[in-house]
């Protein structure tokens, strides 16, 4: 099943227009779930209130959202009213960043991440089932003390879906242990899910006693589709070039054995020179990760990533593009699509 991220860069209502109008598009085109994500000037929760009223029939979820950037209280009454709005469509794709994010962006410790999302997890279940009474949590991150004074409906799922983000051990194994889900990364590769997510995963779900069905696995896969495929590919290894620049990737890149990439990449960085950066990434890297192609090729592409995934979420590459031309490139998804 194939879900779209959909991303405007403009502002003023007009942006929330964009949003609706792309999410209507994807809905009608056969996409199976409409996905919006937040950063540091933007939240997910307004634009996904916003895809609820414009669709009817697709899954909606956030992709990602901070976990740290709200309290579990505050996430489990925005769920429950995103939920309501969406009539039981809700997704909440939870994840950290890096642990400099944390720190720095929200202002909590970046330590342990892993056991932070865990226990978020845990007081989120806890708070979704409000409507049956008192919550109590007393853990290493998290206190809840919370007594309703007036009766609190039940909310549409009875069981909200919460898919985490890993990329490495510790968190794969959290989404194994706790989550519905697990959110991939853009830099996903076949062999790294081969080697690394799957067997993470496992290991969280022996801990927690569940099946391998329990955990639905969600791919990212960036694509840049232009008529000019050489252009394509250059937005494509931009992207590629940031990601490769942090060491959160290291593991990727070193069992692929492109680590002498990596440093060529992470010298261009220091240089700040982002030419350099992105001519440093490899065509096999590029292939690897994402696809760049002409607008009538993209169905057949896609599809090959998909074999690795149960849900493939895709999602436009905006470097070097002006803000009107990025959503022209979410657009040439959803054609392609078709």
């Amino acid at each position: 099943m194939y879900g779209l991220t959909v991303f405007s860069a403009g502002s003023g209502p007009e942006r929330y227009r964009r949003l609706a109008d792309l999410a209507t598009r994807a809905e009608e085109a056969g996409f199976s779930a409409v996905w919006a994500n937040e950063l540091y000037n933007r939240s997910v929760t307004v634009p996904l209130a916003v895809l609820a009223n414009a669709t009817s029939r697709v899954r909606l979820g956030s992709n990602i959202a901070y976990g740290v950037g709200r309290t579990p209280l505050v996430w489990a009454a925005e769920a429950r009213d995103l939920d309501e709005l969406s009539g039981g469509r809700l997704t909440l794709g939870l994840g950290n960043g890096t642990p400099r994010m944390m720190e720095d962006w929200h202002g909590v410790s970046g330590e342990a991440p892993a056991a932070r999302m865990e226990e978020l997890v845990t007081v989120l279940r806890k708070l979704w089932r409000l409507h049956e009474g008192p919550v109590e949590h007393e853990g290493r991150f998290y206190r809840v003390r919370l007594k309703p004074t007036s009766d609190t409906p039940p909310p549409v799922q009875e069981n909200l879906p919460i898919w985490t983000a890993g990329v490495n051990p510790l968190m794969l194994r959290v989404a194994g242990r706790v989550s519905d889900g697990l959110v991939g990364h853009p830099m996903f590769t076949s062999a790294y899910v081969r080697e690394v997510v799957r067997p993470g995963l496992a290991k969280g779900l022996t801990d927690s006693g569940r099946a391998e069905s329990d955990v639905q696995l969600m791919g990212i896969l960036m694509c840049a589709v232009d008529s000019d495929e050489e252009a394509a590919r250059r937005r494509l290894a931009f992207a590629v070039a940031q990601y490769a620049a942090s060491r959160v990737y290291d593991r990727l890149f070193a069992l692929h054995g492109w680590t002498e990439a990596q440093d060529r990449i992470r010298e261009a960085a220091r240089n700040r020179d982002p030419e350099a950066m992105a001519a440093a990434v490899p065509d096999e890297v590029i292939d690897a990760v994402g696809v760049a192609c002409r607008p009538g090729e993209l169905k057949e592409r896609v599809a090959v990533h998909a074999r690795d995934y149960d849900h493939l979420n895709l999602v436009s590459v905006p470097w070097g593009l002006k803000p009107e031309e990025a959503e022209d490139a979410t657009e040439s998804i959803v054609e392609g699509m078709r």
